[in-house]
């Protein structure tokens, strides 16, 4: 399976997890709000902290965002490129955002395609403090009860990295037993949720979010990504009982590489490692 040396040693647990309760909800982002303060006036008026959100069409202006790129000191072994600015409107295709905390106070990891004005389609890393909801525009979220993605310094990688911790309830209305996770480099995406249901005894979940990167992808269309270092948001995944009766991962997701090539499909199970991380919360269905 393809590997990324990262600049630090791999830590034993290679799954950062913490059991909490969530329900799924729908709100409207506000038009003239910073996208993240929007995202946090939707949790917040269902009784959440934070959570996990996805969205499809919605209007973003004015927008910064980054996309991966290649590391310029070695420090780490894949970065961001230079903030794009891009003028007028830009059209959401898809997204999937986590909505947590970083020095005391709120911020999200976001992930998306796009087009600009003028057509141009683009996609990458969403920045908090540059990006302003233009017109108001639906997502689905999934708000969590007893769990934060807090960003902490992560020494494997040399980010500051989301990642989940308990946190006290807040007595928010809640449906569901959830899982709150962030899968660590170099292991594959789909027979690493795998091996996390089966060994919890869980037979059948579901994805809400999904923020992260592979080395590069494998499609079951067929298609290729090459360039190792993606952006990649998770459109839908479930795990359940395959044609042979084991539990199997369906991962549904979008990307951009560093060298601007976008790509969408569901990812080949067995060949799709992460790169830096995943974020991602697990409904538990059965």
């Amino acid at each position: 399976m393809r590997s990324i040396k990262q600049p630090g040693a791999p830590v034993a647990e290679r799954i950062q997890w913490v059991e909490a309760r969530g329900r799924a909800f729908s709100f409207t982002l506000q038009a003239g709000v910073p996208l993240l303060e929007a995202a946090r006036r939707g949790f917040a008026a269902e009784g959440f902290v934070g959570g996990v959100l996805n969205f499809r069409g919605g209007a973003l202006g004015p927008f910064g965002y980054v996309m991966p790129a290649l590391s310029k000191t070695g420090e780490n072994a894949a970065f961001y490129s230079d903030t794009y600015r891009p003028q007028g409107i830009t059209r959401t295709k898809l997204g999937s955002m986590t909505l947590g905390t970083r020095d005391g106070a709120p911020f999200f990891h976001c992930h998306g395609l796009w087009t600009e004005a003028g057509d141009k389609a683009g996609g990458g890393h969403m920045l908090p403090d540059e990006t302003i909801v233009a017109e108001p525009f639906e997502v689905e979220a999934f708000g969590l009860d007893g769990a934060m993605f807090t960003a902490e310094p992560d020494p494997e990688t040399n980010f500051k990295l989301f990642g989940p911790v308990a946190l006290a309830s807040t007595g928010a209305r809640t449906t569901s037993r959830a899982f709150a996770l962030r899968l660590r480099p170099n292991q594959d995406f789909a027979f690493c949720l795998e091996d996390f249901c089966r060994a919890r005894g869980i037979t059948r979940a579901k994805i809400h979010g999904g923020v992260g990167s592979t080395i590069g992808a494998r499609f079951t269309h067929g298609g290729v990504t090459e360039p190792f270092a993606t952006e990649l948001a998770i459109t839908a995944g479930t795990i359940a009982s395959g044609p042979s009766r084991e539990l199997e991962a369906v991962l549904d997701v979008a990307l951009i590489d560093y060298m601007g090539g976008i790509a969408e499909g569901r990812l080949i199970r067995g060949d799709n490692p992460v790169l830096m991380t995943m974020e991602l919360v697990l409904e538990v269905l059965s």
